[in-house]
């Protein structure tokens, strides 16, 4: 899809600083994720994987997270879930709906959701499945929205994983195996 600019033009209005930070946001998830693929050879299309990565959080400003300046109702982990449900009612490809829908953590397990009460149905997948899910879920880990927004070192990373719990950072050890750089 390289229409994505549509998409963000339509929710992210010129001139505002939440469309900078998304911007910001998604072009540095957008650069890793392509550096990650061309130096594993993944044969995802460049194209498919700037426009999942451009897209993937199209759904903060429907939730309350004044610190990065979104002001909607709902909670921020569900940024996710509602992105993928404004993308399928945009009519983005479902490929991309499912990287929004799937790239908070290291993905989101059922179990989880009842076990730690998350406010999330449990009626849907929200674990990373395809290369292209795995691929921007993992590039996502790296980039804040808030601060100073530099990369973050992979030692940081795996510091904010391991809070999540022992199978959210076992799962993210596995995306670093796939696609971490030497």
């Amino acid at each position: 899809m390289s229409d994505y600019n549509r998409i963000i033009d339509k929710y992210y209005p010129e001139g505002s600083p939440l469309r900078d930070i998304y911007l910001r946001h998604c072009r540095q998830v957008a650069d890793k994720a392509l550096a990650i693929a061309e130096a594993r050879g993944l044969t995802l299309p460049p194209a498919e994987i700037e426009a999942a990565a451009m897209l993937h959080d199209i759904g903060i400003f429907l939730c309350d997270a004044p610190s990065i300046g979104c002001h909607g109702q709902e909670h921020y982990l569900r940024h996710g879930m509602l992105g993928a449900d404004l993308l399928r009612r945009e009519g983005a490809p479902e490929a991309l709906a499912r990287v929004a829908e799937r790239h908070t953590g290291s993905g989101i397990t059922r179990e989880e959701i009842i076990a730690d009460m998350l406010p999330l149905p449990t009626d849907r997948c929200l674990m990373p499945e395809t290369t292209l899910e795995r691929l921007i879920c993992y590039a996502d880990k790296f980039y804040s929205k808030s601060g100073d927004m530099a990369e973050k070192p992979l030692p940081k990373v795996m510091v904010s994983m391991a809070r999540f719990g022992p199978e959210p950072f076992a799962r993210f050890n596995d995306l670093h195996r796939e696609f971490g750089l030497k």
